[in-house]
């Protein structure tokens, strides 16, 4: 026991040696001198340019700012608008159908068969069969079906464009082998 308080006294003497003063002031002393030594280098400012003000050249036609340009733009605006209008309103207006619920990369063709002269497509979501056909809608963005075989289902649908326009396009869904 006495041995351990010796060699703990003897440990925070060692330590207490260690940190003199002096090995401060050196430190001190070098800091000083890097500090000195070091010179930031600023790079002026470059003169700014001369502004040369250029005239209008399109006195003789339409001004830009013109009442006359705005109610043109705003009657594109508003036929745009109408056609936009007409092709959602008939989709907002009618009775959701099940599979409509579905986003259409959650929806698998699986087989399709014949059934009264009518090609009808088997479908799989969330394990469940559906059988669909021409006429029924799929999808979460209006997705009405226009066309079924034996290999495929073709689709029309109604989407907003990056400008917030309603426009068609075409989707389709393929024959999707089993994966075990």
């Amino acid at each position: 026991m006495k041995r351990v308080g010796m060699a703990l006294a003897l440990t925070a003497t060692v330590v207490l040696v260690g940190c003199d003063s002096r090995s401060n002031e050196e430190l001190q002393t070098w800091m000083s001198e890097q500090r000195n030594q070091t010179r930031p280098t600023v790079r002026p400012i470059p003169e700014p340019k001369q502004f040369t003000p250029q005239g209008y050249s399109m006195v003789g036609s339409v001004e830009p700012f013109s009442n006359q340009k705005l109610v043109q733009a705003l009657r594109q605006d508003s036929a745009q608008a109408t056609s936009n209008v007409a092709l959602i309103t008939p989709e907002l207006a009618r009775r959701k159908e099940p599979l409509e619920a579905f986003p259409l990369d959650s929806v698998a063709m699986v087989g399709s068969l014949l059934r009264n002269g009518q090609t009808v497509a088997l479908v799989r979501v969330d394990n469940l069969l559906y059988q669909v056909r021409v006429g029924n809608y799929l999808g979460q963005n209006y997705g009405r079906i226009t066309k079924v075989d034996e290999t495929s289902i073709d689709l029309r649908e109604i989407v907003q464009d990056a400008a917030g326009e309603w426009i068609e396009r075409t989707a389709s869904l393929q024959l999707q082998e089993r994966t075990k």
